[in-house]
C-alpha cells in the first residue's frame, strides 16, 4: 500500500519466495517473472564445478589451518557461517576474510553443485551478484530482462536446486542477508564481514585476528623469495618488516608481491617506510600501515605512466567495486585513443596488485582508497587531484545522455553507487556547481527508479553540503530538506522523517510564502508523513488546506490537486469518517478519468479506493460493480498475476461472499490463492491472507448448508495489499 502523500519503495534486498517472483525484505514490492522464465527455473541444471570465484587462491596460505577445518565444521552442521573479525583489527580490512573464503571454496569445490561469489558490500551489489547467476546459467533469456527479473530467477533457482555454497563477501549490515538467508535453506551461505556483531541470525561466527609473527614472516618470505630459502639475515628483515606492518595479511601480500616483482630488497624496502609515514610506536594503526606498503607501490607505477596514477587517485572517491573503464574515460589526455590509453593504465594497475580487474569494470581496495583520500597535512585545504578527477569523470557521464535528467535504466545502476560513495566521501563545504548537477541528476533518477529510500546516504550528503555552501534557507537547500524528508518516510524512519518535514514546511512558507508550489508539496509530505504514523488528528487538516490551496493555485484537475483530494479521502475514510470520504472519491475518479482517461494505473487505484470505500459503508449495489470492472481493467493492462490484480480479485470476492454469493466468491478466493502461493510464495502476507479468506468462505458456506441462519459466524475476510494513494509530489532539487 501506498501512504498518502509519499510512495512506499521498500528495502533493496530481495527474496524470491515461489518460482516466478522476487519480494523486497519488507514485502513492499515485487517483481514477476516474465512467462518464458518460470519453467527454466526447474529445467536449467549447473553444470559440475559452476563457479565464479574471483580468481585462484595464494598459493602461499599460512596460519589458517584450522579456520578453514572449524569453518567446514560449522557449515557442515548449520548450514550457514560469518567470517567476522576480532574487534581488536579496529574493524578495518585485509584481515584475510576473503581470503579464508576463497580458500574453502576451492577446496571444498566438488562438494557443491554450484559455488557463487557475491560481492555483498551494498543491497545492490547483492542483487547484482544474483543477476549474474542468473545469466550464467540461463544466458539467453536475460539480454531482454530487466535486473530485477535475472535476480528473482536466480533466487527462484537457488529454491528449486539444493548443495550450492553462497559466499556473501565484506557484508556490510546483517539485515541485508535476512531475506536471503530466511527463504534460500537448502545450501550453505558464508558470510564474510568486516562487523564483529550484529550476526545472531547465524549461529556461529569466527573470528579472525591477526595473523601470528611467525606465520606473517613465512608469508613475505614465501611471497618474496619464491621457492628460494631465504637467509638468516633476510628472514631477520622479513621479521621486522612483517612487524611494521602489523602482522595484516593483506598489507603482508602486498609487500611480498611487490619485493618479487621488483627484486628489491627486504631490508631496504622496510627502511624506506619511515620516509614516507610516520612511524608508530603503541599498538598497531593497520591502516596507516597499509598506506606504507602502497605507497611504495604508487611511486612505481608513477614511473611507468602518471595517468595510472590519476584514474586510481579518482576511482578513490568512488565505491570500491564494479567501476566501469567507460567512466574514466574523460580522463585520458587524448580523446582520439582515450580508450587504448585507459586500458594500458589500469593494466599497470593490475600489474602492481592495486586494481582487481573484470571485464568492463574494475575495484580498489577500499582500505587504500582510503588512504588515497587523504591528503598530505600541507595540501589539506586544497581539492585534491583525485576528487577533481571523479567530479569531472562524473559530471561528464551524468550529462553525456540525449535526456540530461533522466537515465536509461543500465546508466542509473552503473553510476548510483559511484555517485553516492563520491557524496559521502566530500570534504564538509567542498561542493560545487558541477557537484550539486550531479547530486541533483541522482536525485531525480532515485525517484525514478524508485529507489528514494535507498538514496539516504545521497540525500544526507546532499544536504549537508548545500547547508554548508548555500546557507539553511536557500531554496535548493529546502528542496535537499525535502527530499531527504521524503526518504526517511519511504524508509519507515518517520522519527526523522516527521521534525524533518515540518521544519522544511516552516522555512518554506517564511521564504517562498504559504501557497506556493514547493510550499503546497512540503505541506502534503508532512500530512503524509502524520498519517502514515497514525496521526490523522494533524494529518486531516493539513490535508485540507493542501487541497483547497491546490484548488486555488493550481486548479482542479491539476495532477497535484487530485493527489491532494485522493490523499484526503483516504485519510477520511482512515478515519472512519465515509460520509466526507466517499463524495471525495467520486470526485476524484470522475477527474482522473477526464484527466489521466479511464484505464490509467492512478484512475484504476482511484476505481478501487472508491469502491472499496462503497463496501465499508455497506453499499454493495455500487461496490460490486466498480470492483468488477477494475478487476477486468488491471488484468487486461497488468496481467492476471500482477499484485494489483490479485488484489481486485481478492476485493471482488470479498464483496461477492459479503453479499452472500458463495457460488461466485469461492471460485475467486481460489483462483487468488493459487496465483498468490505461485507469484508471491506460500508464507507471504497476502497469501495467508487469501488463505484465510477462502477458509472463511468455504466454512460459510458448510454453515448455511446445515443452517439457514449462520451468517454470523462468518471469518472476517482480510484484505489484500492495496495501492490506496497517489504517489508522493514532492519536488527534487533542479
Amino acid at each position: 500500500m501506498t501512504v498518502p502523500g509519499f510512495e512506499a519503495s521498500g528495502d533493496r534486498a530481495v527474496a524470491a519466495e515461489s518460482i516466478g517472483v522476487a519480494v523486497t525484505g519488507d514485502h513492499a514490492r515485487v517483481v514477476v517473472l516474465p512467462p518464458e522464465a518460470v519453467p527454466r527455473v526447474k529445467e536449467v541444471e549447473a553444470a559440475p564445478g559452476t563457479a565464479n570465484l574471483p580468481g585462484l587462491a595464494s598459493k602461499v596460505f599460512v596460519g589458517r589451518d584450522e579456520a578453514l577445518d572449524q569453518l567446514r565444521g560449522m557449515l557442515t552442521s548449520e548450514g550457514d557461517a560469518a567470517v567476522t573479525q576480532a574487534g581488536a583489527v579496529h574493524g578495518l580490512g585485509g584481515i584475510g576474510k576473503s581470503a579464508l573464503a576463497l580458500h574453502y571454496a576451492i577446496r571444498y569445490r566438488n562438494v557443491y553443485s554450484l559455488t557463487w561469489w557475491i560481492n555483498a558490500e551494498s543491497p545492490e551489489s547483492i542483487e547484482a551478484g544474483l543477476a549474474a547467476l542468473t545469466v550464467r546459467l540461463c544466458p539467453n533469456w536475460p539480454r531482454s530482462a530487466t535486473a530485477e527479473e535475472c535476480t528473482a530467477w536466480a533466487v527462484a533457482w537457488l529454491q528449486c536446486h539444493p548443495g550450492w555454497l553462497l559466499i556473501f563477501d565484506n557484508v556490510e549490515h546483517p539485515d541485508q542477508l535476512r531475506p536471503y538467508l530466511g527463504s534460500l535453506p537448502d545450501g550453505h551461505h558464508l558470510v564474510t564481514s568486516r562487523k564483529a556483531t550484529g550476526w545472531h541470525a547465524i549461529r556461529h561466527t569466527l573470528p579472525l585476528d591477526l595473523l601470528e609473527a611467525e606465520a606473517s614472516t613465512d608469508l613475505v618470505c614465501s611471497l618474496a623469495y619464491d621457492r628460494q630459502t631465504p637467509t638468516s639475515e633476510q628472514r631477520k628483515e622479513a621479521e621486522l618488516l612483517a612487524a611494521e606492518l602489523g602482522y595484516l595479511p593483506l598489507a603482508l601480500e602486498q609487500a611480498g608481491a611487490y619485493l618479487h616483482q621488483t627484486g628489491k630488497e627486504i631490508g631496504a624496502y622496510r627502511r624506506a617506510l619511515p620516509r614516507m609515514l610516520p612511524k608508530y610506536s603503541e599498538g598497531i594503526d593497520p591502516e596507516r600501515t597499509v598506506a606504507r606498503v602502497w605507497n611504495q607501490s604508487i611511486q612505481a607505477v608513477q614511473e611507468r605512466g602518471p595517468l595510472a596514477v590519476t584514474l586510481l587517485n579518482a576511482a578513490s572517491w568512488l565505491a570500491p567495486d564494479n567501476i566501469p573503464r567507460a567512466l574514466l574515460t574523460p580522463l585520458a589526455p587524448t580523446v582520439d585513443e582515450a580508450d587504448d590509453e585507459i586500458d594500458d593504465a589500469l593494466g599497470v594497475l593490475r600489474a602492481y596488485n592495486l586494481i582487481t580487474l573484470s571485464g568492463p569494470t574494475f575495484s580498489v581496495h577500499r582500505l587504500l582508497q582510503a588512504v588515497l583520500r587523504t591528503p598530505p597535512a600541507a595540501d589539506a585545504s586544497h581539492p585534491s587531484a583525485g576528487r577533481v578527477a571523479a567530479e569531472l569523470a562524473l559530471h561528464v557521464a551524468v550529462l553525456s545522455g540525449d535526456d540530461a535528467l533522466r537515465a536509461t535504466a543500465g546508466q542509473w545502476e552503473a553510476l548510483a553507487p559511484h555517485i553516492t560513495a563520491f557524496a559521502i566521501n566530500l570534504p564538509p563545504a567542498s561542493a560545487t556547481k558541477a557537484t550539486f548537477e550531479i547530486f541533483d541528476w541522482a536525485t531525480v533518477n532515485a525517484r525514478h527508479a524508485e529507489q528514494t529510500a535507498r538514496a539516504i546516504p545521497l540525500c544526507e550528503a546532499a544536504l549537508a553540503q548545500r547547508e554548508s555552501v548555500l546557507g539553511s534557507t536557500h531554496p535548493d537547500t529546502l528542496s535537499s530538506r525535502n527530499d531527504l524528508a521524503g526518504a526517511y518516510v519511504t524508509a519507515g524512519d518517520l522519527a526523522r522523517a516527521i521534525p524533518l518535514c515540518e521544519a522544511t514546511l516552516a522555512e518554506r512558507e517564511d521564504v517562498l510564502g504559504g501557497t506556493h508550489p514547493d510550499t503546497l508539496s512540503s505541506r502534503n509530505n508532512l500530512a503524509g508523513a502524520y498519517a502514515r504514523a497514525g496521526d490523522l488528528a494533524r494529518a486531516i487538516p493539513l490535508y485540507e488546506l493542501t487541497l483547497a490551496q491546490r484548488e486555488d493555485v493550481l486548479g482542479g484537475t491539476h495532477p497535484d490537486t487530485l493527489s491532494s483530494r485522493n490523499n484526503l479521502a483516504y485519510a477520511y475514510e482512515s478515519a472512519g469518517d465515509l460520509a466526507r470520504a466517499i463524495p471525495l472519491y467520486e470526485v476524484t475518479l470522475g477527474q482522473c478519468e477526464a484527466v489521466l482517461g479511464g484505464t490509467h494505473p492512478d484512475t484504476l487505484s482511484s476505481r478501487n479506493n472508491l469502491a472499496y470505500a462503497y463496501e465499508s459503508a455497506g453499499d454493495l449495489a455500487r461496490a460490486i460493480p466498480l470492483y468488477e470492472a477494475t478487476l477486468s481493467q488491471r488484468g487486461s493492462i497488468l496481467g492476471g498475476a500482477h499484485p494489483d490484480t490479485l488484489s481486485s480479485r481478492n476485493n471482488l470476492a470479498g464483496a461477492y461472499a459479503r453479499a452472500g454469493d458463495l457460488a461466485r466468491a469461492i471460485p475467486l478466493y481460489e483462483v487468488t490463492l493459487a496465483q498468490c502461493e505461485d507469484v508471491l510464495g506460500g508464507t507471504h502476507p497476502d497469501t495467508l491472507s487469501s488463505r484465510n479468506n477462502l477458509a472463511g468462505a468455504m466454512a460459510l458456506q458448510q454453515q448455511m448448508a446445515a443452517s439457514s441462519d449462520a451468517l454470523g459466524g462468518a471469518a472476517k475476510r482480510q484484505a489484500l495489499s492495496e495501492r490506496r494513494s497517489d504517489p508522493t509530489t514532492g519536488d527534487t532539487s533542479t
